[in-house]
């Protein structure tokens, strides 16, 4: 399966989408979010916190670095925007984010790649205008492939 594209023309609609990932999502999976800056980054996170079954209001971690929060599994929340060196995420133990029991969503992975997991989803989040969002999801290993395939994306999809 290639990338799933998606478009969004709400907040709503946004965390709709990513909820239906959130819903395929699993202990040891990484989402790497990365957009433009207001796109809805933050948002996304949110809708698949909520498939998740967070009950809690997710925040963005741009000022803490990383959020957990507890809902079918362990939810790590992770925004390196503010990092000036990939030095400073190696220094927080980047490597206790990527837990087998734990979902983990990083806003702005993009700009430490080399230190993630080969095995992921990546999530790009364009704003075509105001209010209309191009979402694009790729799943970088077979196994997530498939698991994205399976993934109810029709109401958003576009074709590629």
């Amino acid at each position: 399966m290639a990338d799933v594209v998606c478009v969004s023309f709400s907040s709503e609609q946004t965390r709709a989408i990513a909820g239906a990932l959130g819903a395929a999502l699993r202990g040891g999976d990484v989402v790497v979010l990365s957009g433009d800056l207001g796109a809805g980054k933050t948002k996304f996170v949110q809708g698949a916190a909520d498939a998740l079954g967070v009950r809690a209001h997710v925040t963005s971690p741009s000022f803490v670095l990383v959020r957990e929060y507890v809902g079918v599994a362990r939810i790590v929340h992770v925004d390196v925007y503010r990092l000036s060196s990939l030095q400073e995420l190696i220094d927080l133990g980047y490597e206790e984010l990527f837990a087998p029991d734990a979902i983990t969503l990083i806003e702005w992975g993009d700009a430490v790649d080399e230190l993630l997991p080969d095995a992921r989803f990546d999530v790009d989040i364009r704003a075509e205008s105001e209010d209309e969002r191009r979402i694009t999801i790729r799943a970088r290993d077979e196994a997530l492939r498939a698991r994205l395939a399976g993934v109810p994306f029709e109401r958003w999809a576009v074709p590629v």
